[in-house]
């Protein structure tokens, strides 16, 4: 019993320093092994997490740029693309910059039909890794963290 409770308190840390804040804290609950102020703690660093993804968009054809910033969950247009965030995570200050996201992509074809054409992982360092290939658009990562309110 005590190695099964000392290898579910590892799981448990390893999946809370990998992001998954609530699976940590649902594993930590079922074995027993929540302390006092760890229910705060988890909920404190999960609304620390970032909540929206900036990221560009380029037109090859009128080479026109365009800067969003959308929360995860929600989706952005642009021209015939829509650019859907599922997940963005930036690293935190002490470890090497980098930020990740995941998106899903949609082109919505002058046919009606609606194609996915990306999704997947894409990593702001390193654009050309897992790229969006699309004759007319570009979209690559910028940065992940809070949503900035604009009065328009």
């Amino acid at each position: 019993m005590m190695i099964a409770t000392k290898t579910l308190n590892n799981v448990a840390a390893a999946a809370f320093r990998a992001g998954v804040f609530a699976s940590a804290l649902v594993m930590a609950m079922l074995g027993g092994l929540a302390k006092p102020g760890q229910a705060a703690l988890a909920q404190e660093v999960d609304s620390e997490r970032p909540q929206a993804l900036t990221f560009k968009t380029l037109d090859k054809i009128t080479a026109r740029t365009t800067t969003y910033q959308i929360a995860v969950g929600e989706s952005a247009t642009f021209g015939s693309l829509k650019i859907t965030v599922r997940y963005c995570r930036s690293r935190p200050p002490e470890e090497p910059p980098e930020t990740f996201a995941f998106l899903e992509i949609t082109d919505d074809q002058r046919t009606g039909d609606v194609v996915k054409v990306f999704s997947g992982w894409m990593i702001a360092s390193s654009p050309g890794w897992n790229a969006l290939e699309h004759p007319v658009y570009d979209v690559w990562v910028i940065s992940c963290g809070r949503r900035v309110e604009t009065d328009q």
